[in-house]
């Protein structure tokens, strides 16, 4: 794989001679990208976007997460989905619904741990008025920056809603674009009402965050297809989720998306995206290998989770999830800044990091 047309165009984007949605790389280029097997092209590809990464972004963002309910109407439910109660036994297995004092306690604790921004993310059939309800509680007593997810069951007037209440960003995952196998893994969903919402988050003029669930059955030419069509709907956050297998689901004998493979999906889409917030969230990557995310020029890492934490917390695609104290330790060996709400670096309540 030639690099240097990769590096001449990262200096034409320094030199203001093409521009961000330009990217540093073309369609043809990405695919050639996905084929690399070479350690020393990996290497370099992690390099470059890295390099890009930093050029643009001076903080390592860390997202919390608060999980408003399980209780999803979907059905039938997505083949991989260890979320949903009744779902796997390694997750919320049992249904529950936060109540408001549990979502201001969570929210609370998020805050003064350090952290600036939260998800916050409910099952399907309310319509969002459980995010919106989140949203609310979180708004009123922190200042968060809040993501809400809710998928596929928002509304062009939730989503109003969730303007008029100071929502920073709305994610609505596509997880593929590929059609028929949208359908087989998720029989209870539409990806054509996905992308309608997602159109209407812009159209709203609030943060689009919609990304890619890989290692699902999908080829490298529908990631890149999936990456072009995130560039038509002007994203502005990718969460990139490698898939892992919940025990109990239909999907449990599915092989688990390895951390290189992430790892380049993050950095051929950050030579796409150069200036944009590119996530990983810790449940996918694995907890341990965060390090890989960052490598390759991820600039979020989401599902992290404080020791001040008020309540139990499984990971969505994999039960596990990535604590503060060690996600700080990670950024910091490789010699990045975490972005933290603490006047002390190195102090936060709850310990230091």
């Amino acid at each position: 794989m030639d690099f240097s047309k990769i590096e001449k165009n990262f200096q034409k984007l320094k030199d203001g001679e093409i521009t961000v949605k330009d990217g540093l790389i073309s369609k043809e280029d990405a695919l050639d990208l996905f084929k690399i097997s070479r350690w020393e092209d990996y290497l370099k590809l992690f390099q470059l976007a890295s390099q890009v990464r930093d050029y643009f972004i001076k903080e390592i963002e860390i997202t919390s997460t608060i999980h408003v309910t399980n209780i999803c109407k979907i059905s039938p439910k997505c083949l991989y989905c260890g979320f949903a109660a009744g779902t796997s036994k390694a997750g919320y297995y049992k249904p529950f619904r936060l109540s408001h004092e549990d979502i201001k306690r969570c929210a609370i604790a998020i805050e003064s741990s350090g952290i600036c921004r939260v998800s916050c993310s409910s099952g399907h059939g309310y319509r969002g008025r459980e995010v919106i309800r989140a949203l609310k509680i979180v708004k009123e007593n922190t200042n968060l920056e809040v993501l809400v997810n809710a998928g596929g069951d928002l509304t062009e007037e939730s989503i109003r809603e969730l303007k008029r209440y100071g929502v920073d960003t709305i994610c609505c995952n596509l997880e593929t674009i590929n059609r028929e196998l949208f359908k087989k893994l998720k029989p209870g969903e539409s990806l054509d009402r996905r992308i309608e919402i997602c159109k209407l988050v812009r159209k709203y003029n609030i943060q689009l965050s919609s990304g890619l669930l890989i290692g699902i059955g999908e080829s490298y030419r529908d990631r890149v297809d999936h990456l072009m069509f995130l560039k038509e709907l002007d994203v502005e956050e990718i969460p990139i989720m490698g898939f892992n297998p919940y025990p109990g689901t239909p999907m449990e004998n599915h092989l688990r998306c390895s951390s290189l493979e992430q790892g380049k999906t993050i950095a051929i889409a950050r030579l796409m995206f150069p200036h944009i917030r590119i996530t990983s969230p810790t449940p996918t990557i694995g907890p341990e290998l965060v390090q890989f995310a960052l490598l390759s020029g991820a600039s979020n890492i989401a599902t992290v989770i404080p020791e001040n934490y008020p309540l139990d917390v499984k990971g969505v695609g994999n039960p596990k999830t990535g604590n503060l104290r060690e996600v700080v330790r990670m950024i910091r060996e490789l010699g990045l800044k975490p972005k933290l709400r603490s006047s002390d670096p190195h102090e936060v309540k709850g310990g230091s990091y």
